[in-house]
């Protein structure tokens, strides 16, 4: 059955074949549509290539469309709005030539080629709230790595190949001239300047495509909008080709451009639009997205392979003298290959449609429609927008006093890192720039002491009983770990250098830099020194009663309704005293490292520039090394404690003598299995056995045990309340002989005095 928004479109299954196919046909041809505008573009002006091709598709669109003759009257209103789109159309048509003719045609492809839903989602993904789940907001980041791996894995430049032109060597108006001085301003080269400048464009495109909708609606159609708009295009274009064709002279005559010309302006500007129109009616939209963006990739790859071979100029030109000209500089590398693979992916997962929740069938209302029901998971916002994350994370990160120290410190670092990087790329200075991404790796560290930070504050779940504070010990070994292996390369990399002091240049940067740094790093030593000095976790304990309406509950341990044992719970939300935060701890031992480091630096280029001692730089390099290593040992030698369950050693004698007042209540007969352990530098965690006389009160028992071990910073404690019929309870269920044994020779001996007993 058809919906009535979808009248005319073809069901699943029933003569899709055909739409595809010429959909494919389509794309592949607009492909190489792109190409041959690209060798063009060798030739002719951006501005007078433009304007041919808005020329001649006006001329085929007003015989097709027949736009003054069909449809309501174009009021003046709207004749300004279309020359107000003709004016943004030429502007991003100019920039995306411009692009082209930076990075060449395959890279415009993988870059520009994408469908507004794709766009259109990926943007929705990370900016808004109803973005589809976290497939799409995945899908958004592929997106954004494919660019990335564009920028940063795309190496255009081949010895064997001829290098591409300067874009102004030919394209030499003062307008372009200006807009290649600000691309190049970014110290990136031509073709990474294209992928900027093409991926900015493809955004504005998008934009200025769905805010055109409107506009399509007053005038009677989309169709009649691209009519006009392309006509007042070339209107525009008209006296700014003209005056170039005078400015400007070309080696070839135009008549020999006259095939290229009609191949760009059928495949690319024509068919292209028509078959896209036709199948997005036909078939659905997600479905001629990802086939659209198949095509094009597969066709662009497979075209850069056999672009350059001299049979295909000759086909393509009308003059043999052109094709001396044409070449193909912008080859295919291994990033390109990797963008495409990761375009694929975000392409199918943002047009894949979004799942929807199906509600169940209640009934039919009045009027005959029917109605659902949806549980509270279909209702409930299940996604945010990255924005409303970093806000949320923001919040959180300011709110606690050690994240926002982190926080702090992270962003100067962060800084101080680009300033270095800067001057490092601008002066050509490898010790700076190496130096820099040192920096960056130091980045790292606090990023992940402020994620632990963050995460030891996450409440409780249900598959994390304990909840994340572990996360900051973790975190804290784990830092002091990389800090052993720097103290370890810089170890034998300075113990070479001391049998040959190698020359050191340019001493006047490496002095100013190490100052600077310093100063960055004097300010996070003020800033961690706190987690140095001090444990954390002061305060008074609380809430550590026994009533089945307290949050922290308790259970009972007794099967059939007459047993005596008893496990009761007993939190206490605040600490008492702690050992010292790790994470920070971690945290701080990076930025005395770089400190070390720094003045080392600075002592070593001193040393050698007054009075010519190479061997100062091994010497210091080496006590910093022996320093870094002798100050993360008790970082890693704690936390291992920790991770290992160790019972904790600033509570031994206090958990003693605990104990010790244990056996001392009334009616406390022993103990036994006390396990007491550090889940996290505020966070002490015990449970205990008590056995006790028939006629003590358990909760009697169970309020006075945590009040002793609250009075020592026990956070947590479970306390199991055994009577003498728990052990006659207990040889009745599947316990073996060998632990009911056990279990009445212990409570035998209680009447003689021992470790853990008392005499009654």
């Amino acid at each position: 059955m058809l919906s009535g928004g979808n009248l005319g479109r073809v069901e699943k299954g029933t003569g899709l074949i055909p739409y595809t196919l010429l959909l494919i046909v389509s794309k592949t041809l607009r492909v190489f549509g792109i190409f041959e505008s690209y060798d063009l573009l060798k030739l002719v002006h951006l501005v007078q290539f433009l304007f041919i091709v808005k020329l001649g598709s006006s001329g085929i669109l007003l015989v097709l469309q027949r736009p003054f003759s069909t449809g309501r009257r174009i009021t003046k209103p709207q004749w300004m709005r279309i020359l107000r789109h003709a004016v943004f159309g030429c502007i991003i048509n100019l920039l995306w030539l411009f692009g082209l003719t930076l990075c060449g045609p395959l890279r415009t492809v993988l870059l520009f080629e994408h469908a507004d839903i794709v766009v259109l989602a990926g943007a929705s993904a990370l900016f808004t709230a109803q973005g589809g789940g976290t497939s799409k907001t995945r899908g958004a980041v592929l997106f954004l790595v494919a660019v990335v791996c564009m920028l940063l894995f795309d190496m255009d430049e081949f010895p064997d190949l001829p290098q591409p032109q300067h874009p102004e060597g030919h394209h030499d108006s003062t307008l372009f001239h200006a807009v290649y001085y600000v691309i190049s301003s970014l110290g990136l080269s031509d073709h990474k300047s294209g992928v900027v400048l093409l991926f900015l464009v493809l955004c504005a495109n998008v934009g200025y495509r769905n805010a055109s909708k409107r506009l399509s609606l007053d005038l009677g159609g989309a169709k009649r909008l691209h009519t006009l708009s392309t006509l007042v295009s070339a209107g525009l274009l008209c006296p700014w080709a003209f005056f170039l064709s005078f400015y400007q002279t070309i080696d070839y005559t135009w008549m020999s451009l006259v095939l290229p010309f009609l191949v760009v302006v059928l495949f690319v500007f024509l068919l292209d639009y028509y078959v896209d129109s036709i199948c997005t009616n036909k078939l659905e939209a997600p479905r001629v997205a990802w086939v659209g963006s198949v095509s094009v990739f597969m066709a662009a790859l497979l075209l850069s392979t056999v672009w350059g071979h001299p049979y295909r100029k000759r086909l393509t030109t009308m003059n043999k003298g052109v094709v001396e000209v044409l070449g193909y500089e912008h080859a295919m590398s291994g990033g390109v290959v990797l963008s495409a693979v990761i375009f694929l992916i975000a392409t199918k997962i943002l047009s894949s449609p979004p799942s929807k929740s199906k509600g169940n069938l209640i009934g039919y209302s009045s009027s005959g429609m029917p109605l659902f029901n949806f549980t509270g998971d279909d209702l409930s916002l299940t996604h945010q927008s990255i924005m409303t994350t970093v806000r949320n994370g923001l919040r959180q990160i300011l709110e606690e006093y050690d994240s926002r120290q982190i926080f702090y410190f992270l962003c100067l670092n962060l800084v101080f890192t680009f300033v270095e990087l800067t001057y490092g790329v601008w002066t050509n200075s490898l010790g700076l720039i190496s130096d820099g991404f040192h920096m960056l790796f130091d980045c790292t560290a606090l990023v992940m002491g402020l994620y632990a930070a963050l995460m030891a504050r996450w409440k409780a779940t249900r598959l994390y009983s304990y909840g994340y504070g572990r996360v900051e010990i973790l975190s804290g070994f784990i830092n002091g770990l990389f800090l052993v292996v720097i103290a370890g390369s810089v170890f034998s990399e300075a113990i070479q250098r001391l049998f040959d002091p190698p020359d050191i240049h340019h001493m006047e940067r490496l002095l100013t830099v190490s100052i600077l740094g310093l100063l960055v790093n004097l300010v996070g030593i003020l800033a961690f020194s706190h987690a140095h000095s001090h444990a954390v976790g002061h305060g008074h304990s609380h809430d550590h009663g026994h009533s089945h309406n307290k949050k922290h509950s308790h259970g009972h341990g007794h099967s059939h309704g007459h047993g005596h044992d008893h496990s009761h719970g007993c939190d206490h939300e605040d600490s008492h005293g702690g050992g010292v935060n790790a994470n920070m701890k971690g945290v701080f031992l990076h930025v005395l490292a770089d400190t070390l480091g720094s003045v080392g630096v600075i002592v070593s280029s001193l040393l050698i520039e007054q009075f010519g001692w190479l061997i100062a730089d091994p010497i210091c390099s080496i006590f910093i090394a022996v320093m870094i290593f002798a100050s993360v040992m008790p970082l890693l030698k704690d936390s291992s404690l920790i991770l290992l369950l160790r019972a904790p050693g600033f509570k031994e004698q206090d958990i003693a003598e605990a104990l010790n007042k244990v056996l001392s209540m009334d009616g406390v007969l022993s103990y036994r299995d006390p396990h007491f352990w550090q889940h996290s530098s505020s966070t002490t965690i015990g449970t205990i056995h008590v056995q006790v006389t028939p006629e003590t009160p358990e909760q009697r028992i169970v309020s006075q045990v945590c009040a002793v071990f609250k009075d020592i910073g026990v956070q947590n404690l479970t306390v199991q309340v055994e009577k003498d019929e728990y052990f006659l309870h207990m040889s009745g269920l599947t316990s073996s002989y060998r632990e009911v044994l056990e279990m009445t020779q212990h409570m035998h001996s209680v009447g003689h005095p021992s470790s853990g007993t008392k005499t009654i």
